[in-house]
């Protein structure tokens, strides 16, 4: 069984991702992480050469790629599990907990990151806030569970994964 960790970005999936694999003793994949490396170009880079749908293409393809494994910890970008062919490959291998956060706690991670394309134009905190409306009901939806990440540790998170989780792993 995979636990894959979603949410909006800023909200703490690739830190308490690879902090939960470590203590659990899984291999970590960060979704992101592993899509720069195939292409050899930043996200950013690949929303602007491709667009936000040739990325969805490439992330899909990914996915399907990574549902096939058991035993992993993986971190999904925020948008990766918007599309239901995502969420039903994921689903049949893995535990969905979807970590989240309020809008001001994203926009206080999120200050000095500007490697998020679909925070690059406008106004950061609007952004957040109609992002934030349009996924969360989506992301309540398909989690197994949910984590509130603001006021907390990654290791606060990690614990408090494990402890739901339980005998799942």
């Amino acid at each position: 069984m995979n636990l894959v960790l979603f949410g909006f970005m800023g909200v703490g999936k690739s830190t308490v991702g690879k902090l939960l694999a470590l203590k659990i003793h899984y291999p970590f994949i960060d979704l992101d992480s592993e899509i720069v490396k195939e292409v050899g170009k930043s996200i950013s880079e690949i929303f602007n050469i491709y667009g936000e749908s040739g990325f969805r293409k490439i992330e899909k393809d990914k996915i399907l790629e990574i549902s096939t494994l058991d035993k992993h910890v993986i971190a999904l970008g925020g948008g990766a599990v918007l599309d239901y062919d995502n969420v039903k490959n994921l689903r049949n291998q893995s535990i969905l907990i979807h970590l989240t956060a309020k809008s001001e706690e994203v926009l206080h991670r999120l200050r000095n990151d500007d490697s998020r394309p679909l925070l690059q134009k406008g106004d950061k905190i609007n952004n957040i806030n109609l992002l934030l409306k349009e996924r969360t009901k989506i992301y309540q939806k398909i989690a197994d569970f949910s984590i509130i990440t603001d006021n907390k540790t990654p290791e606060e998170v990690t614990s408090e994964i494990i402890f739901k989780v339980g005998k799942d792993i």
